[in-house]
Order: C-alpha cells, then sequence, then structure tokens
C-alpha cells in the first residue's frame, strides 16, 4: 500500500513550562529540546509507522536543520527521492508544552513556503499512489493541485485542515475525507471561535456541539472526521453514517504531535479498507500514544503499538 504526503516539514523547537504564558508574560521554563516535526513530516512518518510505504513530496532550506530532519525521514524508512532543497532557511516550529501536555505552536515555514507547484514526479506519485494526504502548512494552491492530481487519477483524498483556515470551495470539492479538530472545524465553517464547549465539564454539552458542527461539515465534505482529544472522535458522511469512538484513558505528557498520529493511522487503516468505525479507533490509539511522549516525530506510534491500544468497537 503506497501513500503520498504533500506537507511541510520543521525542526520543532520546544521548551517545557510548568504553565503556559499568557499574552505579554515571560515564565521559566523547565527543558529545551530540538524535534524533527512538521505536520507533513510527522503525518508521512506516522503513516510510515502504522504500515505503508510512504513518498514525502517537500522542501527543506539550505541551513543545519535541513540535514537533521532529513536523517530523521530517511531513518523512518520514508521515500525522500522527492524532496527538495530550496535557498534560505528551513522551516521551524516554536512550541511551549505546559504539565498538562497541553501547548502552543508558532511555525515559520521557511523552505515549505517555496512548495509552489508540483514536479511532473510529483504528480507520477501521487497518481500511482493509494492515497494522498495533506496539510495547510504549504501553499493553498499546491495543495489544490495535488488534490487535483489526485482526483483525476481517482486516488481518495485525505486533508487535514491544519493550521486551519477558511478553505475555497474548489478545494473541498476534490477532497474524500475532511480530518478537522473543533477550533479547525469552526475556522472551515468560517464560523467566530467558540472554545467554551470544548472546556465544557458536560460530555453531553461536548457531544451536541460536535454534532452540530459535524451536520455542517458534512454539506462540504463527503466525508467528516472531528478529532476531541481525549474524548475520541466522530465521523459522519453524506450517506448518513455517524458514530463517536471514544478514546483510550491515557496519562497526558505533550499532545503536540497527536492528532498529526491520527492522521497517519487513520490514512492507513482507511486505505486498507477497515471498517470506519474500527479506522476510528485505530487512529484514536495512534493518538493517544502519541500524547504519552515527548516530542513530534518521536512519540509516533508503531503498528504494533497502535494494534494492542486499540479499543474493537
Amino acid at each position: 500500500m503506497k501513500i503520498v504526503v504533500v506537507g511541510s516539514v520543521n525542526l520543532d523547537l520546544v521548551a517545557t513550562a510548568a504553565v503556559l504564558p499568557r499574552p505579554g508574560e515571560t515564565v521559566l521554563g523547565e527543558s529545551f529540546t530540538t524535534v524533527p516535526g512538521g505536520k507533513g513530516a510527522n503525518q508521512a512518518i506516522a503513516a510510515q509507522y502504522a504500515g505503508a510505504e510512504v513518498t514525502f513530496v517537500g522542501a527543506v532550506g539550505e541551513d543545519a536543520f535541513a540535514q537533521q530532519v532529513r536523517d530523521n525521514m530517511a531513518q523512518a524508512g520514508l521515500d525522500l527521492s522527492l524532496l527538495r532543497t530550496e535557498p534560505g532557511p528551513s522551516g521551524v516550529a516554536l512550541i511551549a508544552v505546559d504539565d498538562s501536555g497541553e501547548n502552543f505552536i508558532v511555525v515559520a515555514p521557511g523552505a515549505n513556503s517555496k512548495l509552489t507547484s508540483l514536479t511532473e514526479a510529483d504528480r507520477a506519485a501521487i497518481a500511482a499512489a493509494d492515497a494522498l494526504v495533506m496539510q495547510l502548512e504549504i501553499p493553498l494552491e499546491t495543495v489544490q493541485e495535488a488534490a487535483q492530481v489526485a482526483r483525476d487519477a481517482g486516488v481518495p483524498v485525505l486533508l487535514n485542515a491544519a493550521p486551519a483556515r477558511h478553505l475555497p470551495a474548489e478545494l473541498l470539492s476534490l477532497v474524500d475525507v475532511l480530518i478537522v479538530n473543533l477550533i479547525e472545524a469552526q475556522m472551515v465553517l468560517g464560523d467566530k471561535i467558540d472554545s467554551s464547549a470544548r472546556r465544557s465539564p458536560s460530555a453531553s454539552a461536548r457531544g451536541m456541539h460536535a454534532y452540530s458542527l459535524m451536520e455542517r461539515l458534512r454539506q462540504i465534505a463527503p466525508k467528516v472526521v472531528l478529532t476531541v482529544g481525549a474524548d475520541g472522535a466522530f465521523y459522519a458522511d453524506r450517506e448518513g453514517t455517524w458514530m463517536q469512538i471514544p478514546a483510550p484513558k491515557i496519562d497526558a505528557v505533550d499532545t503536540t504531535a497527536a492528532g498529526d498520529g491520527f492522521v497517519g493511522a487513520f490514512a492507513v487503516a482507511y486505505t486498507e479498507g477497515k471498517p470506519i468505525a474500527e479506522t476510528l479507533a485505530w487512529a484514536c490509539a495512534a493518538g493517544a500514544i502519541g500524547a504519552t511522549r515527548l516530542g513530534a516525530s518521536s512519540s509516533l506510534a508503531l503498528r504494533e503499538e497502535i494494534d494492542k491500544l486499540a479499543v474493537k468497537p
């Protein structure tokens, strides 16, 4: 099974602290480390670890960070024949993580912003794949171009709309599976961001909020997955299927790559043709495993780990 991931690759600069700073506030940190990451690279490695043969289409800069992230992806087993080098710096993500595992992230895209078109080799790889996985840390025109190539070749398109933004209808019309979290869902829909439901102690209130979003999201994409952290994930499609799968109970350490681990594992299970409930449970297990470890790509789950934790729906 071959999956092509078109997306970003960054070096994550990660600082931990007891609490995250508020605007204008400085807090004393506890530790610092550098970890290869980027949503594209993380999801590619997650899919590779989960059992796919993954080709990565992306760009790094001409700096010391480039070799570090390239080596990391090569060690994970990715096909890097389509990873290009662009003048200037590589992408960097500045990440702060608190004691509960919550985080904030600022991304300086660097070479990722220069991935403005596909080569003929890129197009050929996408057309020959079993699935295409993308995110939004690269130029939107490239995401749309890749989606069109996949659609023309009959290749399923899985889009993780992160970082969140409002998406053009032309792109959404090319997407087979849209994967978002609560904040991303609201931004894709053009809503004012409301995070109060996510923080509600009432599971029913959180569920109703998710349901209302899903009802609207499946009007713009044929299949929609909404991740809701410790509450697991929701799925809905235009055929009327609706379900929620809970996440395994874990002690979160760092949620930075939990979403990417979910997406990579979901892509593998979906492409393998697993029933959707099993696919969601498998992906939730992968995301949960990632949240128990510090770092981005270094936290991603192996297939046997996912199999062990996944709850049979």
